[in-house]
């Protein structure tokens, strides 16, 4: 294992001491750590605080930017639908886990596996119901807005 990944499940074993989950990431350009994170679900309240989101969040802070492209992850486990998206967002390619959405299940941390499953389906047959609902009439259309912006 590299020395990113053992920081990575370092700071995941850490967060489990101190009452939170086993996940940890680093974010790293040119074999130079740039941001770190872990789960703070248990500190903040916020199901967005997972650790590979809060070490972009914070590289996107302290390096002024959005796109985060030739950085690569290390996370001590197989990341969220959700991680994985912003990844994708921020235009990360290469992710690296230890344990994977299978070994989160085990331990009663399975919600990951769900949501992948839900996504392979049509939206009318998702878990989680999406309606999508026209603009009034007359109503500005932030998308063309946008459009025309651009």
């Amino acid at each position: 294992m590299n020395k990113f990944m053992n920081r990575a499940v370092e700071l995941a074993a850490e967060n489990v001491r101190e009452g939170g989950q086993p996940f940890g990431a680093v974010l790293v350009k040119n074999d130079e750590m740039i941001a770190e994170g872990v789960n703070e679900l248990h500190k903040k309240f916020d199901v967005s605080g997972h650790a590979e989101l809060l070490a972009i969040r914070r590289a996107q802070e302290q390096l002024h930017t959005n796109d985060l492209s030739g950085y690569t992850m290390y996370a001590s486990g197989e990341p969220c639908p959700m991680c994985f998206t912003a990844m994708y967002f921020a235009g990360i390619r290469d992710v690296y886990y230890c344990a994977s959405v299978e070994d989160a299940v085990d331990a009663g941390l399975g919600t990951s596996k769900m949501i992948y499953e839900d996504l392979k389906v049509p939206n009318r047959e998702r878990k989680l119901s999406m309606k999508q609902m026209p603009l009034d009439e007359g109503q500005e259309d932030p998308v063309k807005l946008w459009k025309d912006r651009v």
